[in-house]
């Protein structure tokens, strides 16, 4: 019975392990989803200094106060 508890224990922690290897794939494929948005937007094309400065603002802001003046 022992080995059959080993040989558990070892399945559900190869299913972990793969679940997490899904868990990062997808965050992978966000993360490119997401540059890809933001090169469509045409950010990318924007000198590295501009940029940062644009996103330190955003930061200070924050995401929903930034979309409220848009939307103003």
């Amino acid at each position: 019975m022992a080995r059959t508890l080993e040989q558990e224990r070892a399945a559900i922690e190869e299913e972990a392990r793969k679940l997490e290897e899904r868990r990062q794939k997808l965050e992978d494929r966000e993360r490119e989803q997401a540059i890809q948005t933001v090169e469509k937007a045409g950010l990318l094309k924007l000198d590295s200094k501009r940029l940062a400065q644009l996103l330190a603002r955003i930061r200070t802001l924050g995401i929903d106060e930034v979309e409220k003046r848009l939307i103003a």
